[in-house]
């Protein structure tokens, strides 16, 4: 799976949680660039894409990632 299937799997599981697709995901898009990206709505997100790609997040992983770059590189390492 190349990196533009990956977004476009991540960008489905922001859009199915937030309700809204009011934003466009970027290696360096946060959190705070997106409206409606808050701990909660982050957890579900997070849980929708395990779902999405079957996979598990390790908790370090998830510590680790700042951004949507993040994000990206820890499915490509986890598929």
């Amino acid at each position: 799976m190349n990196k533009e299937e990956i977004i476009e799997k991540v960008n489905t599981a922001f859009v199915n949680v937030l309700a809204h697709s009011n934003f466009e995901l970027t290696d360096e898009t946060t959190a705070n660039d997106v409206d409606g990206w808050e701990s909660i709505t982050h957890m579900m997100i997070i849980s929708e894409i395990e779902k999405l790609f079957n996979i598990k997040f390790k908790l370090m992983d998830l510590m680790n990632m700042n951004n949507v770059g993040d994000l990206i590189k820890t499915i490509q390492s986890e598929i």
